[in-house]
């Protein structure tokens, strides 16, 4: 019974294998992996923090978008789902580490958070619906009012999960000169095949989500850049070899 629905699923001819609707979950369990390789084989030294601390909140925002997309994505929930512990577990290793270095070598910068933007997001995005029936009752000009009862507008998760979304890619930016060696290969692949694929995706589901595609294409960008910045590395270290 449950592998004859399982089989029904991956074959579906809307949203099966031959769908974005199936590879682009299937992109974003490259997430999961590289999280769960960097944990076993790699030293804390290679976590980004605030990359994993917006990959937390992302597979949290996540999961309520895709139980709300259609079509509703079971796949895509249950990849955020294991992603969300996997972060939470790199994260509190990447923490460690950043309190041991701190504490060899005092430093000034005071760490950001980004738990409260998070919770007024998620909050936000719950009573989204109430908020934008008041909002809408304003005398607002026309564009501002197409956009506010757009149903990817921002009173809905379909604006504020692909908007957090961003936060990989600044922090991809930001991350422009780090240390080729505390580079993750696994997490710039996995995001990077996310990039590509959901720019995909991002067309092919309801609502079509502009912004989604838009972040996507960012990230596709800026993971390619890391990742052939590692690629260049080892070509040269291997061609000094």
């Amino acid at each position: 019974m449950v592998l004859g629905r399982l089989a029904a699923a991956i074959t579906n001819p809307k949203t099966g294998w031959k769908t974005t609707h199936f590879w682009g979950p299937i992109a974003n369990w490259g997430l999961v992996v590289a999280a769960v390789s960097d944990a076993f084989n790699q030293g804390p030294e290679v976590i980004s923090v605030p990359m994993t601390s917006a990959l937390c909140v992302y597979s949290a925002l996540f999961m309520r978008f895709a139980w709300l997309v259609q079509p509703r994505n079971y796949l895509l929930f249950a990849c955020h789902f294991f992603n969300e512990g996997a972060q939470l577990t790199q994260l509190m290793r990447g923490l460690k580490y950043e309190q041991e270095q701190q504490a060899k070598i005092p430093l000034n910068d005071t760490p950001t958070s980004s738990t409260g933007t998070a919770g007024k997001v998620a909050f936000l995005s719950a009573i989204g619906q109430g908020l934008q029936a008041q909002v809408l009752k304003l005398p607002l000009p026309d564009v501002a009012r197409t956009f506010v009862s757009h149903p990817a507008g921002p009173f809905t998760i379909h604006f504020w999960a692909p908007t957090w979304k961003w936060m990989l890619s600044i922090t991809n930016l930001l991350d422009y000169n780090r240390p080729v060696e505390k580079v993750s290969t696994m997490q710039q692949t996995a995001l990077c095949a996310t990039g590509f694929i959901w720019s995909r995706y991002s067309m092919v589901i309801i609502p079509v989500n502009y912004n989604l595609f838009a972040v996507n294409i960012s990230l596709a960008v800026t993971g390619t850049y890391h990742l052939g910045r590692k690629v260049y590395s080892e070509f040269n270290k291997t061609k000094k070899d």
